[in-house]
């Protein structure tokens, strides 16, 4: 097929802009070693990666402003990460699109037995169970080893807060848990203690790293047992301060003053002051 054919046939592709195809002609267009974009045609699996994080992160914050129409758009951005790591993937012979549906497909068919198939569990927490069951035996199965370990394929690249709830709760699906809050609290007491303590002894950076580090694994784990998402009470605690210092910050401008640290005082007075209206 001549190069016109190849590009007339993804110009009808493209007259319907709301199929998945239409996507996928845009990105083959954007790859087109002679009339393709000379950035799109650098990129490589790594070097768009950074890109990828960037679009998942701005469609959490899009669900977090319940705001429908970004969430819209990003979700689109997210996909278009997809559709371009298939195409470089086609383009050396890996796999296609397709393979990428057709493994999700299989996937989500594999892991639901009580939808797709036979089974029939009564609660949410016998679905769970199958879940992480038929998981652990994917991971078997990859890893072609008799024995591996619960922790295996959680992801290293995964954000602190979010792989620290993952590793715990792959953890307690073996048992390995506190079975009451208050042994949990009391945890995060003693790692509070141990940084306290590591200060007062003068201890190098290093062990304060290893304390504040314990510290955070322990919250997390709180944080699990109040049935809250870590790291998504984190990024609200930071969208909290975030709103709440812009307005100290108004406050202050609106007295002709400026942040600063010999405003320490006003700016916490304001700060209690703001915390009270903005509950």
């Amino acid at each position: 097929m001549t190069d016109t054919a190849k590009l007339t046939r993804i110009d009808a592709r493209l007259a319907d802009r709301r199929r998945i195809d239409a996507l996928l002609a845009i990105v083959a267009r954007l790859r087109d070693p002679e009339h393709g974009c000379p950035w799109d045609l650098k990129q490589t699996f790594a070097s768009i990666l950074p890109y990828t994080l960037e679009e998942a992160y701005e469609v959490a914050e899009s669900i977090e402003l319940d705001d429908m129409n970004e969430l819209r758009e990003e979700l689109g951005d997210l996909l278009f990460q997809v559709a371009i790591y298939a195409r470089m993937a086609e383009e050396k012979g890996y796999f296609e699109f397709a393979d990428v549906v057709e493994a999700i497909a299989e996937k989500m068919l594999r892991r639901h037995p009580h939808v797709f198939g036979d089974e029939d569990f009564s609660s949410e927490e016998e679905a769970r169970a199958s879940w992480e069951a038929i998981k652990a035996a994917e991971r078997r199965a990859k890893g072609e080893r008799e024995h591996v370990s619960v922790l295996e394929g959680v992801a290293q690249a995964l954000p602190a807060l979010v792989r620290a709830e993952k590793l715990q709760k792959r953890a307690a699906h073996v048992g390995f848990d506190w079975d009451e809050l208050d042994g949990v609290v009391e945890k995060v007491r003693e790692e509070l203690q141990e940084c306290e303590q590591a200060v007062a002894d003068g201890d190098n950076f290093n062990a304060r790293v290893h304390e504040v580090g314990d510290l955070l694994f322990s919250c997390v784990n709180l944080a699990r047992h109040l049935g809250v998402d870590a790291e998504q009470a984190l990024r609200a605690a930071n969208h909290r301060f975030e709103r709440r210092f812009h307005r100290v910050e108004v406050c202050l401008r609106a007295a002709g003053l400026e942040p600063a640290p010999a405003q320490r005082e006003r700016m916490e007075r304001l700060w209690e002051t703001v915390k009270h209206e903005q509950r």
